[in-house]
């Protein structure tokens, strides 16, 4: 079922409610919040609604429904205990062209009512087409508990100045661009107010710039404010392979969202062409978001791209977003930095893993290392390790998707790291005394579950 999601001026206009029961007495509160004029016909009524008739807060005809009760009603309502009544209530109102909405009744609806969260004069409504309206409440609750108490009032003040904004500033790309920004921004009534001397200000024609920004491990609850908010405003999302769908949804409709990563060593794109992308785009007026999987700082070729934003003259900032490696520990309860067992921390790729020096290592070696894209087959990392000197129990944590769904956890140690089998990236290893307690915990379970079994 195809349905359009639309919000309906009611206010002055009529309604006809059939029943005056439990059923339609949980209608009655949204409709009358509407200001529309309600009619209820019924033969009994609840007390609350014969109180609301005295008041004459809607008018209640006594009697049961007739078919000219809908003449001059803009919309009708049915809800009786009584199919045979609404189904003769939804057929009367398709003869006179009038939308009919029977509680609890799929075949003999024009519309649904959602389940609403409102913040003043925001409204979020929610429908499962009829199919769940449990499932509609409970959406309703979630979001409800997200949204703050005072949006309501940031709302009201963002609308009057959008609305002076409209006024002083004629139509141009630069009062767009203010408009999202000031979504995006603090608002209050006070004169000294940034976002409204922001606002007020004369508009100087829009620069174009570049941001490169971590995305972090993938789960959007973990980008930073920051980085949230240049998602939503940028006019150009450039983003990495690894970013999932849920982080680039949160981009606006009017972005031009284009994927320059590379998966599995296959190139689409070469690094130069990432780099031209940015700058013609920021010579174009558009603020641009280089989006980068973890931290754009840690592997993500940063540097070759600030070397050609620079060279180029663009101005760009870096957002730093929460690498893989914290969100792995995260996800295996580990610290890093355990005083205990690991007084350093090192992070590498899977090609450069291997030690290039000949340094011995210590007796206890006190350092956690993390690698990052490690590849499928570890065998060759596990050997060059062991041959520098780390023992056999040295204990291993592979962490596939961290902080995703679908995330896997595989402990070991180096003796048996080569012989892992493979998870889908990406995946990172981290290798230390300090996951020791992590790996035998995993390794207790898993002979238990064999034992059992």
């Amino acid at each position: 079922m195809s349905l359009l999601p639309i919000f309906l001026k009611l206010a002055g206009r009529n309604c006809l409610l059939v029943g005056a029961g439990n059923v339609a007495l949980d209608k009655i509160g949204s409709l009358l919040s509407t200001s529309l004029r309600l009619r209820v016909v019924a033969p009994d009524a609840r007390p609350e609604i014969r109180q609301l008739a005295i008041e004459g807060k809607l008018e209640w005809l006594e009697r049961r429904f007739a078919p000219t009760d809908l003449d001059g009603q803009f919309i009708a309502i049915a809800a009786t205990n009584v199919p045979e009544v609404n189904a003769a209530v939804y057929q009367a109102c398709i003869e006179r062209n009038i939308p009919c909405n029977s509680v609890d009744d799929i075949p003999n609806c024009d519309f649904f009512f959602g389940s609403v969260v409102s913040r003043g004069d925001l409204q979020i409504a929610i429908s499962t087409s009829g199919e769940s309206p449990a499932v509609a409440q409970r959406l309703r609750r979630e979001i409800e508990a997200q949204l703050p108490e005072n949006l309501g009032i940031w709302l009201e003040n963002l609308g009057k100045l959008r609305r002076e904004v409209l006024k002083i500033h004629p139509r141009s790309e630069a009062r767009k661009s203010l408009l999202h920004e000031l979504a995006q921004r603090d608002i209050c009534e006070s004169a000294s107010c940034p976002s409204r001397q922001l606002a007020l200000n004369p508009l100087s024609d829009k620069r174009g710039n570049a941001s490169l920004v971590g995305a972090g491990p993938g789960d959007p609850d973990l980008l930073t404010v920051k980085a949230l908010r240049l998602i939503q405003t940028a006019d150009v999302i450039l983003h990495d392979d690894l970013v999932p769908e849920a982080i680039l949804q949160l981009a606006s409709p009017r972005s031009e969202v284009l994927n320059v990563g590379k998966r599995c060593g296959t190139k689409t794109i070469t690094q130069d062409e990432i780099n031209a992308l940015m700058i013609e785009h920021a010579r174009a007026n558009r603020s641009v978001v280089r989006l980068k999987s973890g931290d754009p700082l840690v592997f993500g070729r940063a540097a070759e791209e600030v070397a050609a934003l620079t060279l180029a003259g663009v101005p760009f900032e870096i957002v730093p977003g929460i690498t893989a490696a914290f969100a792995a520990a995260a996800a295996i309860g580990c610290s890093l930095t355990d005083r205990n067992s690991a007084s350093n921390v090192t992070f590498s790729t899977g090609h450069h893993a291997q030690s290039h020096n000949n340094a011995p290592v210590p007796e206890i070696e006190d350092t956690t290392r993390v690698v990052y894209m490690p590849g499928r087959d570890l065998h060759l990392l596990a050997e060059e390790w062991l041959q520098q000197g780390l023992p056999p129990d040295f204990p291993c944590v592979v962490i596939s998707r961290a902080a995703q769904s679908g995330q896997q956890i595989r402990c070991t140690t180096l003796a048996e790291l080569g012989g892992l089998a493979p998870i889908p990236a990406p995946s990172l290893l981290i290798a230390g005394w300090t996951v020791r307690n992590i790996a035998a915990t995993a390794r207790r379970v898993a002979n238990s579950a064999q034992v059992t079994a």
